[in-house]
């Protein structure tokens, strides 16, 4: 059983991602469409690992942040 996403929901999920800065943006979207890992985004890049891993942790504080229109910060999003 499959389920149509919301095209409201959507949108502001698109228009989140969009407003990432455009490296945070490169990452999310490579660790979460492409399954990339962390050392291949840095072979990619030019980063390492870990400041790859932190790029990734900024944008998913961006990105909640933005999808839900709410500061928080970044210990507080789980």
């Amino acid at each position: 059983m499959t389920h149509d996403p919301d095209p409201v929901t959507l949108k502001r999920i698109e228009r989140a991602v969009r407003k990432l800065p455009r490296l945070q943006r490169e990452i999310f979207l490579a660790l979460r469409l492409d399954d990339l890992s962390y050392d291949e985004i840095a072979e990619r890049t030019g980063l390492t690992a870990g400041q790859v891993e932190r790029e990734f942790a900024k944008a998913m504080t961006n990105f909640m942040r933005r999808l839900d229109g709410k500061s928080r910060r970044w210990w507080r999003i789980w």
